[in-house]
Parts: C-alpha cells; structure tokens; sequence
C-alpha cells in the first residue's frame, strides 16, 4: 500500500507554538488526527494574520482548502506544546500549497509530530468559483 509522503521544504517563514488541551485528546489517550487538521488550521490562521491577511479577506478575495496530506510520526499529549512551523510552497495561477512542520521537545530533543500540506484555492465567495491568486501577495507570501 502506497503512503502520502510529504517532503518539507528546509526553510519555515513561521513558528508558532500551539499548546495541547485536555479537549484534544481522543479515546486512546493522546491528541486525535482531527486535532492534528485543527492544530494545522490554527498555525495557518496565525501565519496569514502575520501577514495581515486572513481566509476571507486574502487580498480582496477568499482562500479554501482543496487537499490536505499529513503524514503522523509521534504522538501527542495533554501538556506537550506544538511548534507548527509553516511556509507557501508552489504558488499557481489560482492556488498554492502551505507545508506544516509540527514538533515537540521531549528529554531535550525536538520530536517531528506530523509533517503536512494543505492546497488552498483563492475563490469568490459572491460569484462562487475560483479566481488568481492576489499578485501582491505572492511576493509577500514567499
């Protein structure tokens, strides 16, 4: 069976660190793979509003996921912290993709927790359909 295999670029333009909550844990004790999707979205919501930007108002139009890919590598507990590293990769016409480096320190060493990429399409949420990707931002977003 094939698995997702997400190669991380080697420079982050972003760190974040993300504590884990008693609520992020599932039945089997640690943080849950819908915690992971949210912790991702959390770090993208923080790195945009470094930029000044946000999912709805990303330079005069909306941006939504098309795909995610994670691939998980440790677990999480109650009382870790995440330090979500984020970065954009290849930008298109009407999309781009966001990678995700999630760690934690334990014992003194930096475990990766989960690598990720998100594709995100810019889009018209009044004419609801896609549109370009804001060419001011592209600079700014690299």
């Amino acid at each position: 069976m094939q698995r997702i295999k997400i190669e991380l670029p080697e420079n982050f333009q972003f760190v974040t660190d993300i504590p884990v909550r008693i609520t992020d844990l599932n039945y089997g004790g640690h943080v849950g793979n819908d915690t992971i999707l949210t912790i991702i979205h959390e770090a993208r919501m923080q790195y945009l509003k470094s930029h000044g930007i946000s999912e709805l108002d990303f330079g005069g139009v909306g941006i939504i996921m098309s795909d995610v890919g994670i691939q998980f590598k440790n677990e999480l507990f109650y009382g870790d912290v995440v330090s979500a590293s984020v970065t954009v990769g290849e930008i298109s016409k009407i999309a781009f993709d966001i990678f995700y480096k999630l760690e934690k320190k334990s014992d003194g060493k930096t475990m990766l927790v989960a690598a990720a990429k998100t594709g995100m399409v810019c889009f018209d949420y009044s004419k609801r359909k896609p549109v370009a990707v804001p060419q001011e931002l592209v600079a700014q977003l690299r």
